[in-house]
Protein backbone atom coordinates (compact mmCIF):
# COMPACT_ATOMS: atom_id res chain seq x y z
CA UNK A 1 0.00 0.00 0.00
CA UNK A 2 1.65 3.58 -1.12
CA UNK A 3 1.57 6.09 1.62
CA UNK A 4 2.84 9.69 1.37
CA UNK A 5 5.62 11.23 3.53
CA UNK A 6 5.80 15.11 3.52
CA UNK A 7 9.26 16.36 5.01
CA UNK A 8 7.04 19.55 6.51
CA UNK A 9 9.22 21.81 7.82
CA UNK A 10 9.03 24.49 5.49
CA UNK A 11 6.98 22.59 3.02
CA UNK A 12 5.19 25.19 0.88
CA UNK A 13 2.27 22.07 -0.30
CA UNK A 14 1.35 20.34 2.60
CA UNK A 15 -2.26 21.10 1.60
CA UNK A 16 -2.47 20.08 -1.74
CA UNK A 17 -0.14 16.93 -1.33
CA UNK A 18 -3.13 16.47 2.12
CA UNK A 19 -5.92 17.18 -0.94
CA UNK A 20 -4.46 14.38 -3.07
CA UNK A 21 -3.67 11.63 -0.88
CA UNK A 22 -7.30 11.79 0.57
CA UNK A 23 -8.97 11.70 -2.88
CA UNK A 24 -6.76 8.26 -3.51
CA UNK A 25 -7.10 6.97 -0.05
CA UNK A 26 -4.04 7.22 0.97
CA UNK A 27 -1.93 7.74 4.21
CA UNK A 28 -0.34 10.81 4.58
CA UNK A 29 2.62 11.04 7.30
CA UNK A 30 3.40 14.95 7.65
CA UNK A 31 7.00 14.80 9.42
CA UNK A 32 8.59 17.70 11.69
CA UNK A 33 9.91 18.63 14.63
CA UNK A 34 6.99 20.41 16.14
CA UNK A 35 5.26 23.64 15.55
CA UNK A 36 2.35 22.25 13.08
CA UNK A 37 -1.25 22.57 13.52
CA UNK A 38 -2.31 18.86 13.05
CA UNK A 39 -4.68 17.82 10.23
CA UNK A 40 -8.34 16.21 11.38
CA UNK A 41 -7.89 14.33 8.10
CA UNK A 42 -7.98 10.61 9.30
CA UNK A 43 -6.22 9.65 6.93
CA UNK A 44 -3.01 12.42 8.00
CA UNK A 45 -0.87 11.09 10.61
CA UNK A 46 1.29 14.02 12.30
CA UNK A 47 4.78 12.60 13.74
CA UNK A 48 6.76 14.90 15.55
CA UNK A 49 10.16 13.69 15.55
CA UNK A 50 12.81 14.88 18.78
CA UNK A 51 14.71 18.03 18.10
CA UNK A 52 18.43 17.34 16.07
CA UNK A 53 20.12 17.35 12.83
CA UNK A 54 17.80 15.91 9.87
CA UNK A 55 15.92 13.52 12.57
CA UNK A 56 12.52 14.47 10.88
CA UNK A 57 15.07 13.51 7.74
CA UNK A 58 16.05 10.41 9.35
CA UNK A 59 12.48 9.27 9.83
CA UNK A 60 11.16 9.10 6.95
CA UNK A 61 14.21 7.69 5.20
CA UNK A 62 13.88 4.55 7.27
CA UNK A 63 10.43 3.89 6.26
CA UNK A 64 9.61 5.05 2.88
CA UNK A 65 10.47 2.71 -0.05
CA UNK A 66 8.79 1.02 -3.36
CA UNK A 67 5.70 2.36 -3.82
CA UNK A 68 6.04 5.45 -1.69
CA UNK A 69 5.98 8.94 -2.10
CA UNK A 70 8.37 11.45 -0.42
CA UNK A 71 7.74 15.06 -1.04
CA UNK A 72 11.20 17.29 0.00
CA UNK A 73 13.11 19.90 -1.03
CA UNK A 74 16.17 18.15 1.03
CA UNK A 75 18.06 16.63 -1.44
CA UNK A 76 20.42 14.10 0.90
CA UNK A 77 17.14 13.28 1.74
CA UNK A 78 15.78 12.62 -1.25
CA UNK A 79 18.95 10.75 -2.29
CA UNK A 80 18.11 8.32 0.40
CA UNK A 81 14.81 7.81 -0.66
CA UNK A 82 15.30 7.26 -4.25
CA UNK A 83 18.17 5.00 -3.15
CA UNK A 84 15.27 2.78 -0.85
CA UNK A 85 12.86 2.73 -4.07
CA UNK A 86 10.65 5.22 -3.27
CA UNK A 87 9.45 8.06 -5.79
CA UNK A 88 10.30 11.82 -4.94
CA UNK A 89 9.54 15.20 -5.55
CA UNK A 90 9.94 18.36 -5.15
CA UNK A 91 7.70 21.15 -3.47
CA UNK A 92 7.78 23.08 -6.94
CA UNK A 93 6.85 19.65 -9.27
CA UNK A 94 10.46 18.52 -9.97
CA UNK A 95 10.42 14.45 -9.92
CA UNK A 96 14.20 13.05 -8.62
CA UNK A 97 14.86 9.79 -9.63
CA UNK A 98 17.92 7.44 -9.71
CA UNK A 99 18.78 9.29 -13.01
CA UNK A 100 19.20 12.81 -11.82
CA UNK A 101 19.43 12.85 -7.80
CA UNK A 102 23.21 12.64 -8.66
CA UNK A 103 23.17 15.53 -10.46
CA UNK A 104 21.01 17.70 -7.90
CA UNK A 105 23.22 17.00 -4.93
CA UNK A 106 26.39 17.60 -6.83
CA UNK A 107 24.90 21.16 -7.56
CA UNK A 108 23.77 21.54 -4.07
CA UNK A 109 27.30 20.68 -2.84
CA UNK A 110 28.92 23.45 -5.52
CA UNK A 111 26.17 25.44 -4.38
CA UNK A 112 26.73 25.40 -0.92
CA UNK A 113 30.99 25.74 -1.60
CA UNK A 114 30.39 29.10 -3.24
CA UNK A 115 27.65 30.25 -0.81
CA UNK A 116 30.75 29.49 2.24
CA UNK A 117 33.64 31.19 -0.38
CA UNK A 118 31.81 34.35 -0.97
CA UNK A 119 30.67 35.97 2.33
CA UNK A 120 28.99 38.54 0.22
CA UNK A 121 26.67 36.65 -1.82
CA UNK A 122 23.36 36.96 -0.83
CA UNK A 123 19.87 35.60 -1.88
CA UNK A 124 18.38 32.20 -2.28
CA UNK A 125 16.30 30.65 -4.61
CA UNK A 126 13.46 31.74 -6.83
CA UNK A 127 10.12 32.49 -4.28
CA UNK A 128 7.48 29.59 -4.31
CA UNK A 129 5.24 30.64 -7.47
CA UNK A 130 1.36 29.77 -8.34
CA UNK A 131 3.11 27.67 -11.23
CA UNK A 132 5.47 25.66 -8.92
CA UNK A 133 1.94 24.75 -7.15
CA UNK A 134 0.11 24.23 -10.23
CA UNK A 135 3.44 22.03 -11.48
CA UNK A 136 3.40 20.38 -8.34
CA UNK A 137 -0.45 19.16 -7.85
CA UNK A 138 -0.30 17.52 -11.93
CA UNK A 139 3.17 15.65 -10.92
CA UNK A 140 2.15 14.29 -7.25
CA UNK A 141 -1.19 13.30 -9.19
CA UNK A 142 0.48 11.35 -11.76
CA UNK A 143 3.12 9.95 -9.27
CA UNK A 144 0.38 8.59 -7.21
CA UNK A 145 -1.50 6.44 -10.51
CA UNK A 146 2.02 5.32 -11.26
CA UNK A 147 2.32 4.20 -7.53
CA UNK A 148 -0.87 2.34 -7.34
CA UNK A 149 -0.51 0.43 -10.19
Amino acid sequence: MTALYVDADACPVRAEAERVATRHKVTMYVVSNGGLRPSQNPLVETVVVPDGPDVADMWIADRAGPGDIVITADIPLAARCVENGARVLKPNGETLTAANVGNALAMRDLMSDLRSADPFRQGGGKPFSKADRSRFLDALEREMRAANR
